[in-house]
């Protein structure tokens, strides 16, 4: 389903199993929006553990060919925020455990938004992201929060490492071997699926039996 996140219209897609066990909003990273093929690869997995998605455009056309904009990450959590005030309005999302995966900047902005709605997010997921860009917000992050960072994203890694130790609630670093920042090297991509999978599973409700 396409649906518009209001008031600036932002395009999302929005995918749901049949019987939903919650719902993962995506923050994409600078540069990037809806179709990225490595977010899509993640929500496809994360359907197949009964959980549904919504992809959506952080920014406007407009706002996104200006690079203070794709930095900004108090605007990007802001509508981070708004995404979650919509989902929070439709009959068939509502009553969903929900949680975040952020990717990039994206991460920070979902660590951010969590911090500012902690009675909406129960689950945050980062994906090479950068947490140190929210590092005001993180002690008040309650939602149990997993770090994935590839082992060869050395300067990103050293990042999360260090904003780590600010996360106030439940919380992992999981890194990924051989894995550069963009998860591009064979197998590395499928080690974020898993962990993101089993990371929700366990924060956002049980399996349901197959």
């Amino acid at each position: 389903m396409e649906v518009r996140i209001p008031p600036h219209g932002l395009p999302g897609t929005l995918i749901l199993p049949t019987q939903p066990q919650a719902l993962v909003a995506f923050a994409h990273g600078s540069g990037s929006g809806r179709f990225s093929p490595r977010n899509r690869q993640v929500a496809a997995r994360l359907r197949e553990e009964n959980l549904g998605t919504l992809l959506f455009d952080l920014l406007t056309e407009t706002e996104a060919a200006d690079r203070r904009k794709v930095f900004d990450i108090g605007l990007l959590a802001a509508r981070v925020g708004q995404a979650l005030a919509w989902v929070d309005r439709q009959e068939e999302l509502a009553a969903l455990p929900l949680g975040l995966f952020g990717a990039s900047t994206g991460s920070a902005a979902a660590l951010r938004a969590a911090a500012e709605h902690p009675d909406a997010v129960e689950a945050v997921v980062s994906r090479g992201g950068r947490p140190d860009l929210a590092a005001e917000w993180l002690p008040q992050v309650r939602a149990p929060t997993l770090l994935i960072v590839g082992g060869e994203d050395t300067e990103v890694l050293a990042l999360n490492r260090e904003a780590f130790t600010l996360i106030a609630g439940p919380k992992d670093l999981q890194v990924v071997p051989g894995a550069t920042h963009l998860f591009e090297e064979p197998g590395t991509l499928a080690a974020v699926c898993r962990l993101a999978g089993t990371w929700f599973d366990t924060h956002l409700g049980q399996r349901p039996a197959r």
